[in-house]
């Protein structure tokens, strides 16, 4: 059996990186969350008061403190920026809110992208974000773009939230997310779109582990 590259894309909160974590476990696969590097681009941003313009500075932060990630003891995702565990303050609303516009920075993606992609060469990986199949990984094997109401995103990422003690509106992560989808899908460096080859997946209804037996069994013709 052939180790493959899995690509998912998809809007923010449609379960993605829940269940590319679980594709990559099952498969003895390397999972890349996309999207906590730029979470941790954003925070840097954040924490030194750079604007969007202010792209060198940011940049040059980014070199001096390598956005890298580890495992805790049970087994969860770290992320890192240098030696600094950032894995849960690149989760607050402040971040989330601004995450669209860094991630629209074409300096910022080039350098992550090449990240990216480097990690991608070490074997089996599924890697989630808005542009894996489209952009970093076209050459992925299995291509998924995987889509949800907003009304259904905005519950999971309220329920989320209230179990890390996140204090949420429903009705503003319902706003929050509409948003999110404008700016991911309008923006000019790699708008969030679906490949030509990707597999259509709406999860609107489905379970995590229903999405993942759909997803697996699309990766199995494959290898």
């Amino acid at each position: 059996m052939k180790t493959i590259q899995i690509a998912i894309d998809g809007p923010a909160s449609s379960g993605k990186s829940t269940v590319a974590k679980i594709i990559a476990k099952d498969f003895g696969y390397t999972y890349l969350d996309t999207g906590a590097m730029y979470r941790a681009a954003t925070y840097m941003a954040l924490k030194n008061q750079l604007g969007v313009e202010e792209v060198k500075e940011l940049l040059a932060l980014l070199d001096q403190h390598p956005i890298s990630f580890g495992r805790s003891e049970t087994g969860d995702q770290l992320v890192f920026v240098g030696d600094v565990d950032i894995t849960h303050p690149i989760r607050e609303n402040q971040v989330t809110n601004h995450v669209s516009a860094i991630a629209a920075i074409p300096q910022v993606r080039e350098k992550l992208v090449s990240l990216q992609q480097e990690i991608a060469q070490q074997g089996g990986i599924v890697m989630d974000g808005r542009d894996i199949g489209t952009v970093v990984l076209p050459q992925a094997e299995l291509k998924i773009f995987l889509v949800a109401s907003v009304d259904e995103r905005a519950e999971r990422r309220y329920k989320e939230n209230i179990a890390k003690g996140i204090e949420t509106d429903l009705e503003t992560l319902k706003e929050e997310i509409a948003a999110r989808d404008y700016k991911d899908s309008h923006r000019e460096t790699s708008p969030l779109k679906q490949a030509e080859d990707a597999v259509y997946l709406d999860t609107t209804g489905l379970n995590i582990q229903e999405v993942v037996e759909k997803i697996k069994a699309e990766a199995e013709k494959r290898m």
